[in-house]
């Protein structure tokens, strides 16, 4: 995706990159409604103007934002998968299979639960 190139491009490890590309690709194909854009040096993704869910990248993982209270939505979710998590992102392995149900799930609710946010952040 061209709005994330430059962003895909700083990832040194060639595998990362194709894990990165593979997700953010995956996120556009599965909810074509939602905006990509480069924000806070991250890619992330918003619906009329209000973010929806960020990405980021570092040496061991990959980690997806989707704000405290979709995190909060998902929590139970992440325990039983087993992810690393904060209470404002879930860290997944480079070398492990992507969790595409989950990140489903999660960035759904905030596609639905901010239909009516008129703000950025929540």
């Amino acid at each position: 995706m061209e709005t994330f190139d430059d962003y895909l491009d700083k990832l040194d490890n060639p595998e990362h990159r194709a894990r990165m590309n593979e997700v953010l690709d995956w996120v556009q194909a599965t909810f074509p409604e939602l905006t990509p854009k480069i924000a806070w040096n991250q890619p992330m993704y918003t619906d009329h103007g209000t973010f929806i869910v960020g990405f980021s990248a570092a040496k061991k993982h990959w980690a997806v934002s989707p704000e405290p209270a979709g995190m909060a939505y998902i929590l139970e979710d992440i325990k039983r998968a087993g992810h690393d998590h904060t209470k404002q992102l879930v860290r997944f392995p480079w070398a492990k299979p992507v969790d595409y149900a989950l990140l489903e799930k999660m960035i759904a609710f905030n596609i639905a639960d901010k239909a009516e946010c008129a703000t950025f952040w929540r």
